[in-house]
């Protein structure tokens, strides 16, 4: 017996979303039905609407969902209905990197998450008049009322917490937030740059400024984006439309270089600039994802004095230990994530998407 509910449904590449009664499918073992409170809206959401990944559409996108239990599976333990939740990726939970704390690394991580839009079975979440979706969206497709989850994708988080100040965790925030403790790890005294300063930059910068690093950089084009990552723990920042990225980064660390850096605009020019600009041994994690294809020329020889280049997803983090973590640090005030956000009705979303493309939105959060 089929589920209803309201979804924003993108028709095909380049269409607006458009809110339309769907259906969803009753759970499966492994699935839970959740009451959507919020979900933010990201830049990978974005990609797929646009017809830039391969993912089937008609279909329901959406992947930082935050709401209430409402039912479980037959195999469902690490939830119950009434449970608050905060939606993250899916992920197979058997191969070696989900057994080894590594679940962003599955080895079924992209049909799972990202192109497949369905169950690992094949079979579709969301139907439309009979007809099967694309859904299955990080294991959740939560631009929706209610939502079919997979268990994997669900956290369990404190009640106390509104969820719409927690729903972007499930993505963007952890991903910037990885990037610096799960990678960079900035010992005592470290210098930390942030290529852009967009939610998971400045979820970056954040994160950066609960380390023992004590130069944290913020590089944007926007120049209250850069104020904003001042007030979030930034020691320095660089309006890269009017200093050079090279000349700014050598003046602020005396000629040193970055120990560590985090590309988020997804810029090759913006890539190779920060290779350059690494301390000996220093590292530059790759966030920001351009076009598949996308190719960046690098000196080779400036590599050998120990540079590397790690590539991340969704921060490298082992959702159920890390997401309640942040929570934590949400309610102790020490991750100030809702100067980050702006909230949207569900029926705006077209609205929210606008906004977020030209610059006025950094992390926009519809509310249902």
């Amino acid at each position: 017996m089929s589920i209803p509910t309201r979804a924003a449904v993108v028709e095909s590449g380049g269409a607006p979303f458009t809110l339309a009664e769907v259906q969803l499918d009753d759970p499966a073992p492994h699935e839970a039905v959740v009451r959507m409170v919020a979900t933010g809206l990201c830049h990978t959401d974005l990609g797929v609407a646009s017809g830039g990944l391969p993912f089937p559409l008609p279909g329901v996108l959406g992947h930082e969902g935050a709401g209430v239990v409402e039912a479980v599976g037959s195999a469902v333990t690490s939830v119950a209905p009434g449970d608050h939740v905060v939606l993250s990726f899916t992920s197979c939970g058997a191969c070696g990197n989900c057994d080894g704390g590594h679940p962003a690394y599955c080895a079924t991580w992209l049909p799972l998450n990202l192109l497949g839009g369905r169950r690992a079975d094949g079979s579709s979440t969301i139907s439309r008049d009979g007809e099967p979706l694309g859904g299955h969206f990080f294991g959740q497709s939560s631009f929706a009322e209610r939502a079919l989850v997979d268990e994997r994708s669900l956290v369990k988080v404190d009640p106390e917490i509104p969820l719409e100040s927690i729903a972007p965790l499930g993505c963007g925030v952890q991903t910037g937030v990885g990037a610096v403790w799960n990678v960079l790890k900035p010992g005592t005294g470290a210098t930390v740059v942030v290529l852009g300063a967009g939610a998971v930059g400045l979820s970056a910068v954040m994160a950066a400024a609960l380390t023992p690093a004590t130069t944290i950089v913020a590089v944007d084009r926007v120049s209250e984006r850069l104020s904003l990552a001042r007030e979030l723990g930034a020691t320095h920042t660089v309006h890269a439309g009017e200093e050079d990225l090279g000349e700014a980064l050598g003046r602020i660390t005396g000629g040193r270089g970055a120990d560590g850096i985090v590309e988020t605009t997804g810029n090759v020019g913006v890539l190779r600039g920060g290779v350059d600009a690494l301390a000996a041994r220093g590292t530059l994690v790759v966030v920001g994802a351009p076009p598949f294809g996308t190719e960046v020329a690098l000196d080779v020889n400036g590599l050998l004095g120990g540079k590397r280049i790690v590539g991340l997803t969704l921060g490298d983090a082992e959702t159920q230990s890390f997401i309640p973590a942040l929570v934590r640090l949400v309610k102790e005030g020490r991750l100030p994530l809702h100067r980050l956000i702006s909230t949207y009705p569900f029926a705006d979303i077209d609205q929210a998407v606008r906004d977020m493309g030209a610059g006025k939105a950094i992390k926009p959060v519809l509310t249902f």
